[in-house]
């Protein structure tokens, strides 16, 4: 993760000689070299995908790329206010590894779960987490496309849904391989941990507007970047809406900055005829900076 950048750009490199510095280990090495299982825990996950993120929009913005627009997919609104100027990377570094940590510490291995239901309503989706619950907890999640909803909660009650979700019709119903079951109201513990440490942490008022995931909202000003950030522990992502919000503020292309592509797939889910790109290695970004030289200026990075 991130290594081929790091090779290419000292812009890269510089990012995670910092990311080694704010947090006293090898963040690099693990990212690098792993071991897979190490890095695969959610505390070391988080500023790892982190790092990698701001090494890339670093690099983009050493080409002369900025963005007009941010937003992040859960951790990523972390990524996304580094880049927008509202918190340092050294902090949000630190934040985001006690954020993994107090999430898989929130609930007991094994008894939460998530799972993601393909071809189903949101609409459906909620009337079968309340029919499944049986006083176990169980809610939309991620409301990533209008094709794609992932759900969270008690292992028992995700299951059930999984079920019923099958049975009403949903195209495909898959657990996720994840270590707890994030963004619902088994969270609440992770929240009220995270939550003085992001009280004790100055917020910048942005250098261009965020669209949180948690309300959709556009976000402009220190105050309210915290408040997003602490209500997103326990509350769904609205991805597809936080998209459409982009769209009707002005964003006519979109680049995804940091490991993977899964957000440039959500993309095209959404809003198929809009110009979408990322940036995670040297090769995404040669291909990326020749799209984006004929684009329109009203850019958004994911």
């Amino acid at each position: 993760m991130g290594r081929d950048l790091c090779e290419h750009f000292a812009f890269a490199r510089q990012t995670l000689e910092e990311a080694d510095e704010a947090l006293g280990f090898s963040l690099s090495r693990l990212c690098f070299e792993g071991p897979a299982e190490e890095l695969q825990l959610t505390a070391n996950t988080q500023p790892a995908v982190l790092a990698c993120s701001v090494a890339a929009y670093r690099v983009l913005a050493q080409q002369g790329i900025s963005p007009s627009f941010v937003a992040g997919h859960s951790l990523g609104e972390h990524s996304a206010l580094v880049a927008a100027g509202s918190i340092g990377f050294a902090e949000a570094l630190r934040i985001v590894r006690h954020r993994g940590q107090y999430m898989q510490e929130a609930v007991p291995v094994g008894t939460g779960g998530m799972a993601a239901l393909l071809g189903i309503s949101l609409d459906r989706v909620e009337q079968l987490c309340q029919a499944a619950a049986e006083g176990e907890v169980v809610a939309p999640a991620n409301i990533n496309t209008p094709a794609q909803i992932v759900v969270a909660g008690h292992i028992g009650a995700v299951r059930r849904v999984m079920e019923r979700a099958t049975a009403a019709g949903a195209k495909r119903a898959l657990p996720l391989p994840v270590s707890a079951p994030f963004h619902c109201s088994l969270m609440r513990p992770a929240q009220q941990r995270l939550t003085p440490e992001l009280e004790a942490l100055r917020f910048q008022d942005l250098q261009f507007p965020l669209v949180n995931n948690a309300r959709a909202e556009e976000v402009r000003w220190g105050p309210d970047a915290r408040r997003g950030l602490i209500d997103q522990i326990c509350a769904p992502v609205l991805w597809e809406q936080s998209i459409r919000r982009l769209r009707s503020l002005g964003a006519e292309c979109f680049v995804e900055v940091g490991p993977g592509r899964v957000l440039a797939g959500m993309m095209r889910q959404i809003d198929p005829a809009v110009p979408v790109v990322n940036v995670e290695d040297n090769k995404s970004l040669e291909k990326a900076l020749a799209a984006l030289r004929g684009l329109p200026s009203q850019a958004a990075s994911l």
